[in-house]
Parts: C-alpha cells; structure tokens; sequence
C-alpha cells in the first residue's frame, strides 16, 4: 500500500532470515536465563518484499498461541493480515484478509485430530474451494511465522507503535511519551514524511538489545487496530 514505507536504509539486525535463524541454537541458550516471558507480546522484521509485525498470545493454562501478523511490502503488492490459532501443537484455525482489488478472505479450519473441516476462499462476493496445495501452503506459512516468533520472544526484539510529534517523541499505542533511538537516516525519513502530512505520523520499530530499526511510516494510525492483551 502506497501509505506505508520502509523507514530505515541500512538494515541492523532485523532483516530476517528464519531458516537461519530457527537452526541455530546459541541464540536460545544465551537467552535460557532471562526472566519468563509474558503471555502478550508483539515483535517483527523486515522480510526481502515488505515489513512484517507479529502479535502473540500464549495460554499456559492450555497450550493455545494465537498470532496475529501483518504483511506490509514496500513497493508494489496488497497488505496481508493473518490470523492463527493453536491448540496445544494443533494448529485449528487459518484467518487471512488480503487487501487487494477486490479484498480477499481465507477462512480454514481443522478439527482435534488435524484433519481439515472447513475452507473457505472469498473473492468480491464469490466463494470458493481452496486446493490441497494452497492448504499445505498457509499450513507451512503458519509453521514457520510461530517458529519465527518465537525466536524474536526469546531473542527479545520489541515492536513499539505510536504517533510521532515534532520535537522527537512518540506517544505509544499504549499511553507512554517517550522517545525512540533510531540512527539519523531514519529521523530524517520521518521528518521528511512529517512534512508532507497535515497529521502526526504513526510509527512503527523495533527495539532489542542490538539496537533500535524503524519499521514504517504511515498516515494511518496504527494504535486504532492493535490488539489489547485483554481481548486478543
């Protein structure tokens, strides 16, 4: 979508490569004595085409994750929102909205056993089949982006969202004023966006013990969409 764009030039540690990432171990056992981590959180990357961010939940209780990702691409291309649900290791439910001409929606789901119980794709008001590739498909994208989260989690890598206010700060979708490091390539990104806006801009980064990266700029306001622990 024209209204979002890559914030930082040079990548730090953020471009993603969960193959890489998911093989190793060190990255695990450095962080096994940090403190446990919190049922909600939210983190990201920049992918080869776009931004990703990922929300996700963990119920200790029973097992469940739910993750929430949007795919942002930088130049040309629809976002993408995904939403899945586990159940223990089961993967039950496949919810994805295409923001395209017109918007696509995918709706599958599995029963306890893992079989598949409903599909469902729905284009400008015609519904169809999904094939078994497709399935295998969002099957194995569901896989790695809950692999990919949890290495973020564990390596601790932040996404922060709010809106940007001229003398350098942001109020976070979450209340706080604070003010993001970021290097100067991505200051003056968000200056020059700021200047072409009759609004404040929302922001989107990232925060680790490496380092800060911006994510996106937008005149959309990202805190009127993100989830809220209490009701995701």
């Amino acid at each position: 979508m024209n209204s979002f764009s890559r914030g930082a030039f040079t990548p730090l540690l953020f471009v993603w490569r969960p193959l890489a990432v998911l093989t190793s171990t060190a990255l695990l056992m450095a962080c096994s004595s940090q403190p446990p981590l919190p049922p909600f959180t939210a983190s990201g990357y920049l992918a080869d085409q776009g931004v990703v961010r990922i929300w996700r939940k963990d119920n200790h209780d029973d097992g469940g994750v739910h993750l929430l990702t949007a795919f942002s691409p930088v130049q040309k291309g629809a976002t993408t929102a995904s939403d899945y649900r586990w159940q223990g290791e089961q993967l039950v439910s496949i919810e994805m909205t295409i923001q395209s001409r017109p918007p696509e929606h995918i709706k599958v789901r599995f029963d306890d056993r893992g079989e598949l119980s409903f599909m469902q794709r729905e284009v400008n008001g015609q519904k169809q089949q999904l094939s078994n590739d497709q399935i295998a498909l969002y099957q194995y994208q569901a896989s790695q982006t809950k692999a990919t989260s949890e290495a973020l989690r564990i390596g601790r890598v932040v996404l922060r969202q709010g809106r940007w206010h001229d003398n350098g700060t942001v109020t976070t979708c979450e209340g706080e004023v604070i003010e993001p490091q970021l290097d100067s390539a991505s200051l003056n990104h968000i200056a020059h966006r700021q200047r072409h806006s009759s609004m404040d801009v929302s922001l989107a980064w990232l925060e680790a013990p490496e380092g800060s990266q911006l994510l996106l700029v937008a005149n959309q306001d990202f805190c009127s969409w993100q989830p809220k622990p209490a009701t995701f």
